[in-house]
């Protein structure tokens, strides 16, 4: 069976015209920890040895999973443990750091057959990491392992063509390639594919499935998208209207830190809709986004008119809800 290690490759994330901005885990250094890593990646399931080194991986024995997964990827060609080896040269796990050592080793996954591997040759192309940044060359790469089913590449692929960079401008192109990773649960996709379903780029505009994506992508923890989808059922748009509903999930992005959550919950216990109306609570959240920078004139009138004692209520709940102090 196959194993997905996408969680140890850092993603290429493609952030407006040419810019682009990649998620990098933190590195723990070479000593082995206890715990697990930022970003524990699956058990393998492909053979004894390489459950064991994934099981030292996710413990944070790094050098431990280095020693077990090199030995099997040496003694029989294993792509699945030449992926894990690669990775942990790149992230500096257990190993000093080594670009080189993690590129030859992706190289040999991928001449094996691994999808992970070309997707992680793709970013590092296209982050021009160890080399100079090719993007038509990153996109070639992304493509080879879509055809074989990986969704991250998928993912990343369809920026690629959604914003015309290193291949043409072609939003329906890019709409295939987010449904590739949809289907495969990538929340990001799901949450890049409503979009296109909301705005009708390169799919029919189609409010009911951009609702439908949205909550998929909710249940996974997308933060936008629970404060989007909070939206569309706060106002009833592609789904039956639920105030109530939309409260509840208006508080789960807001304690997960979003701030058009936080404004957005301030509101509802301001004015008493979905939420039985609880000013203190409201003053709460309207600082805590606050102090994130989005600012609402209405909701400072609303602060401003509280109690001495209820602006004080109001800033104990923020440090208690969020650990934010009150500016």
């Amino acid at each position: 069976m196959a194993c997905r290690f996408t969680a140890l490759i850092a993603c290429a994330l493609l952030v407006g015209g040419a810019s682009s901005a990649f998620a990098q885990a933190a590195k723990p250094g070479a000593a082995e920890k206890p715990g697990a890593p930022a970003n524990p990646a699956p058990a393998a399931t492909t053979d004894a040895t390489t459950d064991l080194a994934y099981g030292a991986y996710q413990r944070g024995q790094f050098v431990t999973a280095l020693d077990l997964a090199a030995k099997r990827a040496k003694a029989n060609n294993d792509p699945v443990a030449m992926v894990l080896v690669a990775a942990l040269y790149a992230q500096g796990y257990g190993v000093r750091e080594d670009t080189a050592k993690a590129r030859d080793w992706y190289r040999a996954a991928a001449a094996r057959g691994s999808a992970d591997a070309l997707f992680a040759l793709g970013v590092m192309k296209l982050k021009g990491q160890g080399e100079a940044a090719d993007r038509p060359g990153a996109a070639s790469l992304f493509q080879q392992a879509v055809d074989k089913g990986n969704a991250a590449a998928a993912y990343n692929l369809a920026l690629l063509y959604l914003e015309g960079q290193a291949v043409p401008r072609e939003p329906a192109t890019a709409a295939r390639l987010f449904r590739i990773a949809a289907d495969q649960d990538q929340p990001d996709a799901l949450y890049a594919l409503a979009t296109l379903y909301r705005d009708g780029t390169g799919v029919p505009k189609d409010l009911g499935e951009c609702a439908r994506l949205l909550q998929r992508a909710m249940l996974l923890d997308h933060v936008v998208a629970t404060v989007e989808y909070a939206i569309m059922v706060f106002n009833g748009t592609g789904v039956p209207k639920d105030e109530a509903a939309a409260a509840l999930l208006f508080r789960k992005a807001a304690l997960a830190g979003n701030a058009i959550a936080q404004n957005r919950l301030a509101r509802i216990l301001s004015a008493g809709r979905g939420l039985p109306q609880d000013k203190v609570a409201a003053a709460s959240w309207h600082l805590a986004a606050k102090g994130q920078g989005l600012k609402d004139d209405m909701l400072d009138k609303m602060l401003a008119a509280l109690t001495p004692e209820d602006r004080a209520k109001a800033e104990a709940k923020l440090r208690l809800w969020t650990g934010q102090g009150a500016s």
